[in-house]
């Protein structure tokens, strides 16, 4: 079983929803945390209950991983505080609900660029690293929603399907060499994702952020390359999706997301 105790662990968009759960729970475990998200109001307070809580060192870094130059601004800014990152989770993340042609294409682009190109880069950085060391970890979080197309959520499962790929793919290239990468593939969780506008989670069906934590956590201790931190449907509805033709599986998923109103998504004033 994997420690958590001493290390010092990234977490990307720890300032609310599953980044903040999965702070918290990697200091309850020990870990030293360096907590990274666009403003650090939310990352001080953060930062400020775990030291008292716990009693472990916590750094606040407040940048933006989506701009072009946010990856590499990170990795400077911890080098120069003279930190070492055993553990990176890339968890922050966002989407755009509704018709694709009928939402600001702005949503969609700054989708891409935190869901995959910051993450990807914040792994390659990280990542040569930690394998240069012979040692570390990496969780990316994707979402169920990546296992198949999501109509009026089009471009965000579209970046989770690169994530599921991704790190599939880098998980396998890593074996064997000291440094573990696993994807975790929460399914609908209580984390304000639809703040602002007119869609809502459905609460028969969400799980909590921090049993999400926990889960991840504890299928990276047993060593998997995969984690399924919601509930067991969740987990079963990836199966099916991937035995289902296609077209079968996007016409069910458009069905329940316009049962859910997310083909009629607006901004709220």
């Amino acid at each position: 079983m994997y420690s958590f105790t001493g290390i010092t662990a990234l977490v990307t968009g720890a300032s609310k929803g599953i980044g903040r759960a999965y702070a918290r729970e990697l200091a309850r475990r020990g870990a030293d945390l360096v907590l990274v998200a666009r403003t650090t109001e939310a990352l001080e307070d953060l930062a400020a209950e775990v030291r008292t809580t716990h009693g472990v060192r916590a750094e606040v870094i407040g940048l933006d991983l989506a701009a072009p130059s946010g990856p590499e601004a990170l990795v400077d800014t911890v080098a120069r505080r003279g930190l070492q990152v055993d553990l990176l989770l890339n968890n922050a993340g966002s989407g755009s609900a509704g018709r694709f042609f009928e939402r600001p294409f702005a949503q969609s682009a700054q989708s891409v660029a935190l869901n995959v190109a910051a993450l990807m880069e914040l792994t390659y950085l990280f990542g040569r690293q930690m394998v240069a060391r012979g040692a570390g970890g990496v969780i990316n979080v994707g979402s169920t929603a990546g296992f198949q197309p999501m109509p009026f959520q089009a471009s965000y499962a579209a970046t989770k399907a690169f994530v599921l790929s991704f790190t599939e793919a880098v998980a396998e290239e890593l074996r064997g060499s000291g440094v573990r990468v696993m994807g975790a593939h929460p399914g609908a969780t209580e984390t304000g994702f639809f703040d602002g506008t007119t869609a809502k989670m459905d609460p028969r069906v969400t799980d909590s952020a921090e049993s999400v934590a926990v889960r991840t956590l504890d299928d990276f201790a047993r060593g998997r390359t995969a984690s399924y931190p919601g509930r067991g449907t969740s987990r079963l509805a990836t199966l099916v999706a991937r035995v289902m033709p296609r077209r079968t599986v996007t016409n069910a998923v458009a069905a329940l997301n316009r049962k859910l109103g997310l083909d009629v998504v607006a901004d709220l004033p």
